[in-house]
């Protein structure tokens, strides 16, 4: 990913607008929910670099792949500087599929970690940014510190053929749903577990329209979106054998690789 994860998964409202990265400039700020003066209780060291310290442990279930967990959570430099967290967004926790590496470092950690817990990770730089860094917001070889609660497991809103549904924002006014003979139009972010955001529509501003009726759509997506709604957020985990099962797809997805979709609908006519 190349910006900060509040700033992509936030990167537009339902009108379509693009937001820049200036939007969540680098501050110093502490939360009151995220106060780390606490005493360590518990400390693992991973065998990639990265450094876990409880400073609360819950009595949930542990994390897993394909989870889609609710967070409370925000990313610090080296020198106290927060580049990353919900709390920029005013939003009290934010959902964080795991699997797909949407954040670089996290989900090694991540799935060390159950409900409950309240805990700092030491990213290395060669797991977090590395030598690119991201322009304006966090340098060249910088550490990460993530500092996190996890406060949730959320169930899919529905299960089809293996393909989980989070409807995660929904106007319910709008009554039209994408079914036989409608057209959709949607923003996109797409990404495999070895290529994360290998699609993102709004890179360049070019929502995704297509027809019910057309061929060569991933038929776990369909699914998925079969009875959408315009406005509706949605975060869509494909199985692979929903998506391009043992054949993979040319470089980009590797075989028996499962997708997560995160969608915004545009229209739906």
């Amino acid at each position: 990913m190349l910006i900060a994860l509040s700033v992509a998964f936030a990167a537009c409202d339902v009108s379509g607008t693009t937001k820049k990265k200036s939007d969540s400039p680098k501050v110093k700020r502490s939360d009151n929910s995220l106060n780390v003066n606490k005493k360590v209780i518990d400390d693992e060291k991973l065998s990639n670099g990265e450094r876990i310290q409880w400073f609360e442990k819950g009595k949930g279930e542990f994390l897993k792949p394909g989870d889609l967990a609710f967070i409370d959570y925000r990313v610090e430099l080296p020198d106290g500087s927060v580049v990353d967290g919900n709390h920029l967004l005013n939003k009290p926790s934010f959902p964080y599929l795991l699997g797909f590496q949407m954040q670089p470092g996290w989900d090694a950690a991540l799935v060390k970690l159950k409900v409950g817990d309240f805990a700092k990770i030491s990213i290395p730089s060669q797991q977090a940014r590395g030598e690119k860094g991201v322009n304006g917001l966090i340098p060249k070889n910088a550490d990460n510190y993530l500092i996190i609660r996890v406060l949730k497991l959320e169930k899919p809103t529905r299960t089809i053929d293996g393909v989980k549904v989070w409807l995660l924002e929904e106007n319910k006014k709008n009554k039209v749903r994408f079914k036989e003979g409608k057209t959709m139009t949607i923003h996109s972010m797409v990404s495999s577990p070895s290529n994360p955001l290998y699609y993102n529509s709004y890179r360049d501003n070019k929502p995704f329209m297509f027809r019910f009726e057309d061929y060569g759509i991933v038929p776990g997506l369909k699914k998925a979106l079969t009875n959408a709604k315009k406005s509706d957020r949605l975060y869509i985990y494909v199985p692979s054998e929903q998506a391009y099962g043992n054949k993979g797809y040319l470089d980009i997805v590797k075989p028996n690789e499962p997708l997560f979709y995160n969608v915004l609908v545009m229209d739906v006519q």
